[in-house]
């Protein structure tokens, strides 16, 4: 079992940034997948950024350029840097892992393809 803790959420003005961080608990390999994703009330899930198995990254269109995915693996830790932040950014953000290995790209992975999920950090942007 993997448990996964969110943190480093908060508000920012529009332009600033923040750095979330993942923490997982229990086994996770250095092959595993990992993901970030976001969720606006009322709308659907979106995914944010990918870290494939062959250590490959993927983004979202709307982050590409501001966002970054990193993993520390030794602190078995992921992370989204988050610059630029922009009012449209805000939303409760997870982070999620599978055992599976992974390659391509993340957005074509179907949401049972993840395991395990965090509960989330909410991201509040102000223009």
């Amino acid at each position: 079992q993997v448990q996964l803790v969110e943190s480093g959420g908060g508000s920012v003005q529009a332009g600033g940034s923040l750095r979330l961080s993942c923490v997982a608990s229990g086994y996770t390999s250095r092959r595993s997948c990992w993901a970030w994703f976001r969720q606006v009330p009322g709308k659907e899930r979106e995914g944010v950024a990918g870290l494939m198995s062959d250590g490959n990254k993927g983004y979202a269109n709307s982050v590409k350029g501001r966002f970054t995915i990193s993993r520390d693996n030794a602190k078995n830790t992921l992370f989204l840097e988050m610059n630029g932040l922009k009012p449209e950014d805000a939303a409760v953000y997870s982070c999620a892992t599978a055992p599976q290995q992974c390659v391509g790209d993340f957005e074509n992975l179907p949401d049972i393809f993840w395991t395990y999920w965090g509960q989330g950090t909410q991201v509040t942007v102000s223009s």
